[in-house]
């Protein structure tokens, strides 16, 4: 059943020193299912003088040991994976199917970063001098404040936790409050792994109270946010004033283009499936389709078609294709998205409307006749709405996509390879996918470019920025 989920600090399990708690509800119920602690100052102070104890006897276990400890804990997550899941459905939504299939990736996520911390060369620069040597090595930045959605629970912080680890560096996560206990269960694989005491540490409670504290901190020398442009800007300006290393993964509006030539029954099987995973609410779903006038038709009975066979309900339904949104208020983001776009000219294909008075959950949407002064074209849904929107040629689809402040990911569909090529070209993302959804793979870079954010939190270039670079030049006596 679900627990009450604790704080982890110095080592142990804790409440918080104030023992104020918060109940945890069960999107697809609206149902109490736990209780989550709040960490105050004193328990922060807590945390932050562990990590920097906990920095200072990890950074001296080898990278050899650390890819180790990594390795043990995607083992163990994996064991775990069908327990771990079940807690992410209740508290979050998501099929169950989905649910494990992020547990599992977590490991695969582990896994990547364990040995990534065996490979964080430096190299020798061949000096003008004779006797001189010119060294460049890397080392880790310190301890890290980390902030992670509720979305995925554990998809964002296994990212997070593993490249600080890998790096040598010490971690406070400031996990989601409103899916908590499948983020708890992440950090005790790494604790039962053998993490170094203090290494890791995990709190919750008043996010703008906890974001504050920790940033400004001087313990704290790295700063990592997952979460809405707003939020992440507001964060990035003051880690600015204190002058800490950040990567920020924020929010995106990714464009889905469809070209003539298109394969449109490939296309419509694939957007659609990642439309509407996660109810929509994935920073990289795909959310303004735009398509050629001349296959516009074909795409919208055929995506209008699959919307309408996603069966709705409760994740813990082995039926379930689609859960309930994580709160009431994205039910009610939802329905002024739909309002506004229908005030304004748009015809509803298919949805439009909640689903019962129990739960969040809300029809797939697809809506046309859509224009530019629409909401929906300018603001991240963050939930289960299509809209689409034909086009004419490359030019004007390539203004469109690029129109907004946002560049996360985009997608494109076509069978020629000068269009691909082109396309690819034009994007001002990211991260680009060309006739298939091939984001997020933990040896691949993964982050934006704009008000979406910078930084990788994937591939090679995730761990960088979990290290400082030191030039050492030596001569002989």
């Amino acid at each position: 059943m679900y627990p009450d989920v604790l704080l982890y600090i110095d080592g142990a399990w804790t409440k918080g020193a104030s023992g104020k708690t918060e109940p945890v509800l069960n999107p697809a119920t609206g149902e109490t299912i736990g209780k989550l602690a709040h960490a105050d100052r004193a328990d922060l102070d807590r945390a932050l003088a562990a990590a920097d104890k906990g920095f200072k006897a990890w950074r001296k276990v080898s990278a050899f040991d650390r890819y180790k400890v990594l390795r043990k804990a995607a083992d163990i997550i994996r064991s775990r994976a069908d327990d771990i899941a079940r807690l992410m459905t209740l508290e979050q939504g998501k099929p169950l199917t989905e649910a494990k299939m992020e547990t599992l990736a977590a490991g695969d996520v582990m896994d990547w970063f364990g040995e990534e911390a065996r490979r964080a060369y430096g190299r020798v620069i061949p000096a003008r001098m004779e006797g001189v040597y010119q060294l460049v090595v890397k080392e880790p930045v310190g301890p890290v404040a980390a902030f992670t959605p509720w979305n995925f629970p554990i998809n964002q912080a296994v990212r997070k936790i593993s490249a600080a680890l890998a790096a040598g560096c010490s971690i406070i996560l400031k996990g989601p409050e409103e899916t908590p206990a499948s983020c708890a269960a992440l950090v005790q694989c790494y604790i039962d792994a053998g993490v170094a005491p203090g290494a890791v540490q995990l709190v919750y409670g008043v996010p703008a109270d906890i974001s504050s504290y920790l940033i400004a901190h001087p313990v704290i020398r790295k700063i990592t946010f997952t979460g809405s442009t707003a939020v992440g800007k507001q964060l990035a300006s003051l880690a600015g004033l204190h002058m800490k290393r950040i990567t920020m993964e924020l929010g995106g509006h990714a464009p889905a283009i469809v070209f003539e030539d298109a394969d449109v029954d490939n296309a419509v099987k694939i957007l659609s499936a990642n439309k509407f995973r996660n109810a929509g609410q994935i920073c990289v779903a795909p959310t303004r389709f735009l398509v050629h006038e001349n296959v516009y038709g074909k795409f919208v009975e055929g995506f209008t078609q699959a919307a309408k066979a996603i069966k709705v309900g409760d994740g813990l339904d082995t039926d379930s294709r689609m859960g309930p949104l994580a709160n009431i208020r994205r039910i009610e983001a939802m329905e002024s998205f739909v309002a506004d776009a229908v005030s304004k000219g748009a015809t509803i294909a298919t949805g439009g409307k909640r689903i019962g008075n129990k739960g969040n959950f809300f029809e797939p949407t697809v809506l046309t006749g859509i224009n530019r002064d629409m909401k929906i074209m300018n603001e991240e849904p963050f939930g289960p709405l299509a809209p689409v929107v034909s086009f004419r040629d490359f030019d004007e689809v390539v203004e469109e996509a690029n129109r907004l402040p946002f560049g996360l990911a985009a997608y494109a569909y076509t069978r020629s390879a000068k269009t691909m090529a082109a396309i690819g070209a034009a994007f001002e993302s990211g991260m680009v996918s060309i006739n298939h959804h091939g984001l997020a793979l933990p040896e691949v870079p993964f982050g934006g470019v704009k008000d979406s954010g910078y930084g990788s939190e994937g591939g090679s270039e995730a761990i960088e920025a979990y290290l400082n670079t030191k030039f050492i030049s030596q001569a002989g006596n």
